[in-house]
């Protein structure tokens, strides 16, 4: 048995190394399967990204419509969206706007 083991040392430690790497190469931290992991959650974040980005820019624009030169319209949309008001003999209907 041990003769056997000694005239095939080459060729058990080849097999063990070839199975060692090719086992970190799929499972690994760095591996195939993790690559694909993190390429998915990278999309993910790129779209978050994207959104936020535009809710910025929409915030940005609010921002600006509010500063300085002030834009009488739109302070006149916020204070009917915040307080219901409106004009005399005017009808206000009410609709529900969801985002998602």
């Amino acid at each position: 048995m041990l003769k056997n083991i000694k005239k095939n040392y080459f060729l058990l430690i080849s097999t063990f190394l070839i199975l060692y790497f090719f086992f970190n190469l799929m499972s690994g931290e760095r591996g195939l399967i993790s690559y694909f992991e993190k390429k998915d959650i990278l999309i993910d974040l790129k779209n978050k990204e994207k959104s936020l980005l535009v809710k910025i820019e929409e915030l940005d624009f609010k921002n600006s419509l509010l500063s300085d030169n002030l834009d009488l319209d739109y302070v006149e949309i916020l204070i009917r969206e915040r307080f219901l008001l409106g004009k005399k003999n005017e009808k206000i209907y009410i609709t529900n706007y969801n985002e998602n």
